[in-house]
């Protein structure tokens, strides 16, 4: 680890002695309130949108119930092959046969999604005509169903038309959506109170997104039964994605330094950087994952750990659905994207496959290393809650805390050792910082701005965590 440290301290010097010391680059991190917007080029507003959650053990069965309040009378139930044969499906059967709801199945969903399968999702909804939709998965199952709730309900836009900006045409959606329930079986995603739906664009190979408070679901059922039966390696990922949802929303670029300011509050994105609000989210969110991720992990009947986790990516999607990621979600897109051969233990799948919270936490030591010097008080106080003794620590020892806190976390859950152990070498470099550049969405809500040269060298940085 102290080999480690020292590579990091290397290349992360080398990026400080390059970086722009200008007034606008080097700020010190606020939450002052913004201004009016008269000739501003910052927001100066931010807005909360989170979907309605209920959360209780058995509470599934009630969502035929609630189809019948919405006066639902023919249902797209989505969700994916090896779920619909578990509880969690059945279960929502049961109800809306038991309440009388006419549905349709669609289990073809594809575990870390494409626009090709979106799209066979997105045929499916269009042929069927429906009035309401349940998702009963994880994110890819609750982002393909909002996916095809929305084209269905824009039939004559074209698939680009609302996928995210360079990618996409990043269009504003205005068309009503028809009402989607979420029932999440895994506790990362969050998916089920944000607007946003991610994928992989096969034909650049890296992740992008539809983002938009119109796609969120109206209503998340959180079921903490459903946790209990998840491989100990899907929850440790799972976990990892709420970890680095906490951690990037508080440190993200605060809102009303996000540019542009929008002309009209229907411009104004999902992804808006840190805020009093979502703040208070992400910091209990992260208290929870550090009282209860391990125990979770490592013993499959602890209901409590598994309901405080299934909680807590509720938490983190309510803050980070509003503030936004930044450069661990912007550097995970094309290490998923790219995978060559690499399968994760407990996935049942059959195609190679990094998943999404592995991808997103094996970047994090550099990429909080990179961030700290613009919020090092948020650093440090991450850095603590995650079981660090920050009690002599200086501003300037905020990044390597922090990164000593997540090396020892992920290695006390026998993670892989960096971005090599899953196939990557510093060849593959180009490529992934390639990929990373249409991230904008994301990557400019990083506090600290960053070129190629800085992205090449926190891909060199993750190779080898320990």
């Amino acid at each position: 680890m102290a080999a480690a440290r020292a590579r990091v301290a290397h290349l992360l010097e080398r990026l400080r002695l390059a970086a722009c010391q200008c007034p606008t680059h080097s700020h010190t991190y606020s939450q002052a309130p913004g201004l009016p917007p008269s000739g501003k080029t910052t927001d100066y507003a931010f807005e909360m949108a989170v979907s309605n959650i209920r959360y209780g053990a058995g509470v599934t069965k009630e969502v035929g119930m609630d189809l019948q309040n919405m006066n639902a009378k023919n249902v797209c139930l989505v969700t994916d092959k090896n779920l619909s044969q578990l509880p969690p499906v059945r279960i929502v059967m049961d109800s809306l046969v038991k309440n009388g709801i006419n549905f349709k199945v669609y289990d073809n969903v594809r575990v870390e999604p494409t626009d090709r399968s979106f799209m066979e999702a997105i045929e499916f909804a269009k042929k069927g005509a429906f009035d309401a939709y349940v998702a009963v998965g994880g994110g890819s199952t609750i982002d393909t169903c909002k996916a095809a709730n929305l084209y269905a309900s824009s039939p004559h836009s074209d698939f680009l038309d609302y996928v995210s900006a360079p990618i996409g045409k990043g269009k504003p959606v205005s068309v009503p959506l028809k009402p989607l329930i979420a029932v999440p079986t895994t506790s990362g995603t969050g998916s089920e109170t944000t607007g946003v739906a991610i994928f992989d664009y096969e034909p650049l190979k890296i992740k992008i997104g539809i983002g938009s408070r119109a796609i969120k679901p109206t209503l998340g059922l959180i079921d903490p039964l459903h946790t209990l039966h998840m491989p100990d390696r899907v929850v440790a990922n799972s976990g990892f994605d709420v970890l680095c949802h906490a951690l990037e929303s508080y440190t993200a670029l605060p809102y009303h330094m996000r540019s542009p300011c929008p002309p009209n509050p229907i411009s104004r994105p999902a992804y808006q950087g840190s805020n009093p609000i979502s703040d208070i989210w992400a910091v209990h969110a992260l208290r929870i994952v550090a009282k209860y991720l391990k125990r979770a992990v490592r013993n499959p009947d602890d209901l409590e750990a598994r309901s405080s986790m299934h909680l807590a990516s509720a938490f983190a999607g309510i803050g980070f659905g509003n503030a936004g990621v930044h450069l661990c979600h912007g550097m995970s897109y094309p290490i998923s994207g790219l995978v060559k051969t690499y399968r994760a233990k407990d996935y049942n799948v059959d195609h190679p496959l990094v998943p999404h919270g592995l991808s997103v936490v094996l970047t994090s030591p550099a990429v909080f290393t990179f961030t700290a010097q613009m919020s090092p008080e948020r650093h440090l106080e991450t850095a603590e809650i995650l079981g660090a003794d920050t009690r002599t620590a200086k501003r300037a020892d905020a990044g390597p805390v922090l990164a000593d806190a997540l090396r020892k976390l992920l290695l006390d859950l026998d993670v892989e050792d960096g971005l090599a152990a899953i196939g990557y070498s510093k060849a593959d470099i180009p490529a992934l910082v390639k990929g990373t550049l249409p991230q904008e969405r994301v990557t400019k809500l990083a506090p600290r701005p960053q070129s190629e040269e800085d992205l090449s060298a926190l891909f060199e940085a993750s190779m080898k965590l320990y």
